[in-house]
């Protein structure tokens, strides 16, 4: 039995169709909107309910859990805590502080502690993850690679814990993700008068732990970079998940957007 912890975005939603009637699962249900409430596997949990998320895994057997989507960092003044939460609560504050990536590494030691190991969040679903190649009929020319460059720069100097997965950069302005995530990002950047000029970076953090919350693209991030006059995306080999494949690709070539996996 497989425990799905899933959260926000289209992603556990993929993953929930590929293997509904072919695996044994139950999920933990993270979303606001209880989005998987139709399935009676389904357990709507609050984030600081560690003893209850614990307590179900165990008692159906499960001893390996998958993370999907985005989990809200909870606001620690107002979470509710049951008491293995509060047992781990101040490990969970200080690492919290270091950032997203040094949070996610801690709840996966505390799951190890409780026996329950953490699985790749493409195990069941490696045909989400792009190898090396340009996927689409346009490549970057040498003011692109420029960008692009800044770009990897930027995201190396970033904090080694913090939450930063994404960069676009545009000439001399690079502007890293923050805690509200890329499509905040793209939102920010104003479209240049009939130029389309600069790049989305999207590589996982630093100390990242590659089992968990890998950068995140699909038609909508392709949609956002064309409102935002971006040229081209930018992912690391294997190392992403690339939603609406066939459908991203087919809107890249029509609005002459490359698709870069280094």
């Amino acid at each position: 039995m497989i425990g799905l912890i899933f959260g926000e975005t289209n992603f556990p939603k993929y993953i929930y169709k590929k293997i509904k009637g072919k695996k044994k699962y139950l999920i933990i249900d993270l979303t606001k909107k209880k989005s998987f409430k139709k399935d009676r596997r389904s357990h709507s949990v609050s984030v600081g309910q560690f003893g209850k998320i614990i307590s179900i895994l165990k008692e159906n057997k499960c001893n390996k859990v998958l993370f999907a989507g985005k989990i809200q960092k909870p606001n620690f003044a107002k979470i509710k805590l049951d008491f293995k939460g509060i047992y781990y609560f101040p490990r969970i504050v200080k690492k919290s502080k270091l950032g997203d990536a040094a949070l996610l590494k801690e709840i996966i030691e505390i799951f190890k502690n409780e026996k329950i190991k953490t699985i790749s969040s493409t195990a069941f679903t490696p045909e989400l993850s792009l190898s090396k190649g340009n996927y689409s009929n346009f490549i970057p020319d040498k003011k692109d690679k420029l960008d692009i460059n800044n770009a990897l720069r930027s995201l190396n100097k970033s904090n080694q814990y913090s939450h930063v997965q994404g960069a676009i950069s545009r000439g001399n302005l690079t502007i890293l993700e923050n805690q509200e995530g890329t499509q905040k990002m793209l939102k920010k950047i104003k479209k240049i008068k009939n130029i389309n000029k600069g790049v989305l970076v999207k590589f996982p953090k630093k100390k990242q732990d590659f089992r968990v919350d890998l950068p995140t693209v699909g038609l909508n991030t392709l949609k956002q970079c064309k409102a935002a006059g971006l040229k081209g995306i930018v992912l690391k080999h294997k190392k992403n998940i690339f939603l609406d494949k066939k459908k991203s690709i087919n809107f890249a070539n029509k609005n002459k957007i490359f698709i870069l996996v280094k």
